[in-house]
């Protein structure tokens, strides 16, 4: 899930960048035109393509923080289930003695 919302980041991210630094806008009849990577668009498509770059950008953080909680919470639960299993570990070998010792008294 992290990797997928890096990924959705960072293609908003280039979507941005396209639009800052390969942008060209241009004037005819009238009527205003932006080229975006030899792509024109007009002003309603340049709106659009900030809408979807600022929307691949917040879904992508969001998954980014939702891979990250779940992953913190297997960790936990990791490390928990470890702790159980040494506490039932250490029972069981100080329950072994005991009928070790209990056996050598007959």
């Amino acid at each position: 899930m992290v990797i997928l919302g890096l990924v959705l980041v960072g293609a908003g991210a280039v979507l941005v960048l396209l639009g800052l630094f390969t942008s060209d806008i241009s004037f005819e009849d009238g009527k205003g035109t932006v080229e975006i990577a030899n792509i024109d668009l007009s002003p309603a498509g340049v709106f659009l393509a900030g809408v979807i770059a600022a929307a691949l950008i917040f879904v992508g953080l969001w998954a980014i923080k939702l891979g990250a909680k779940h992953g913190w919470k297997r960790r936990k639960e990791q490390k928990k289930y470890e702790e159980l299993s040494e506490k039932l570990g250490h029972a069981e070998a100080e329950r072994r003695r005991d009928d070790d010792e209990d056996n050598d008294e007959h």
